[in-house]
């Protein structure tokens, strides 16, 4: 019998989360964290949960397939933080707590008495990550949020769409979510080295909006430098040509990016038309910019004439960067996602099946991330967390479930 190879410490072992926050953002944060060692407490409200549960595709047992796949490797525990009962066990966990996660509108913790100010009192140690729709502090923090009006004022709505069309959702997924979960997670790691030095936790404020705005390359820069206002470019862009999506004859899209002038005559080459990429015609970026609609002309007439596959190949023959609009389906039959391992499967035992689910990210070559489990059933942690960590007796926790406190 071969001897099992040792488990592999992560490098969050140790370190606890608290999740307070409700659908994606936040959470978002702490499930990264937990791929890599971190232990997440979700706390959800005892009558409903967090809403994300009854958010996308529904399974039997009730919970949807976001939950399953977005509260990964958490254990849940009921708790209600507007009782003074239910706020006083949370300051009982935040007291040996390293994290706690947070994206209720500004000020809500306070109200319930387990705002920074007491927290960090009581656990000097502690870490607060707050993401919120427009950040703690401005005139509009008190404003409500979700990712597409994230999307809307922080200018990412503004450039999606057809030239002439009308602003439309981003993938219709939640991104600024995602993109603050990932800021939260950074915003986390720092905050940890930082202790590591001066042994005191600190608040990290997250707005939604900003985590949108930060990622919209020099258009800030390039309205405070000469007013330009970038428009929808539809299938293309303002900062390359050719650079975008180009239908083929078989009614597929392949994308292309001719970023540099070696790149595009490259691609002028794969057309059959070098001369193209002259100096006296559109060898240089400046002039392919300045005839972008001829030069886009000229490359979807050739894109039309072939067929998705053949256009593909001769493309990456000819070092021309390029690839296929993929749908999911397109992406479950591809070899680069399988052995990879993009995708992975996890057994769900509630649902005695096999689960599809993104694979941990970043890969580390010694300590990658781990699925353990997907995302709990409503308080599984209960009595592994009431009864054997706070020390609560059978009486009590079934007295405080009784009266709705957990």
């Amino acid at each position: 019998m071969k001897n099992k190879p040792a488990e592999i410490d992560l490098p969050l072992k140790g370190i606890r989360i608290i999740d307070l926050a409700t659908f994606v953002a936040a959470p978002f944060a702490a499930s990264i964290l937990s791929e890599f060692g971190a232990d997440v407490i979700k706390v959800e409200d005892p009558k409903s949960g967090d809403s994300l549960r009854k958010f996308g595709t529904p399974t039997p047992r009730g919970d949807g397939l976001t939950w399953l796949t977005e509260a990964r490797n958490k254990r849940s525990i009921t708790l209600n933080l507007r009782d003074p009962e239910g706020q006083k066990i949370f300051i009982d966990l935040a007291e040996s707590a390293d994290i706690v996660c947070e994206n209720f509108r500004p000020g809500t913790l306070e109200k319930w008495n387990i705002g920074w100010d007491i927290l960090h009192k009581l656990n000097p140690q502690l870490i607060l990550l707050r993401v919120s729709g427009y950040g703690q502090t401005g005139p509009y923090k008190d404003r409500p949020a979700f990712a597409r009006i994230a999307h809307a004022f922080g200018a990412l709505s503004y450039l999606t769409g057809m030239p002439g069309g009308p602003p439309l959702t981003p993938g219709s997924t939640s991104l600024a979510d995602y993109i603050s979960g990932l800021y939260g997670a950074v915003g986390i790691l720092l905050a940890l080295r930082a202790r590591d030095s001066s042994g005191n936790g600190q608040m990290i404020d997250i707005a939604l909006f900003e985590s949108v705005f930060r990622v919209l390359d020099e258009i800030a820069t390039a309205y405070s430098w000469n007013g330009t206002v970038r428009p929808r470019l539809g299938v293309h862009t303002s900062n390359a040509c050719p650079h975008g999506h180009f239908e083929t004859a078989d009614n597929e899209w392949i994308s292309i990016a001719c970023t540099n002038d070696k790149m595009f005559a490259r691609f002028a080459e794969v057309m059959g038309c070098p001369d193209l990429s002259s100096p006296n015609q559109f060898g240089n970026y400046l002039t392919r910019i300045k005839h972008a609609d001829e030069v886009n002309a000229i490359v979807s007439k050739w894109f039309k004439e072939l067929n998705r596959a053949d256009a593909l190949e001769k493309c990456l023959k000819g070092s021309v960067p390029a690839a296929p609009v993929n749908s999911i389906a397109d992406i479950f039959q591809d070899q680069h996602y399988k052995e990879r391992g993009t995708i992975i499967g996890i057994y769900e035992p509630t649902l005695d099946e096999e689960i599809m689910v993104p694979a941990p990210l970043p890969r580390l070559s010694s300590t990658p991330g781990k699925i353990k489990n997907l995302g709990p059933t409503l308080g599984n942690a209960n009595d592994e967390i009431y009864g054997g960590e706070l020390k609560m007796e059978a009486d009590q926790i079934i007295d405080l479930k009784r009266r709705g406190i957990i």
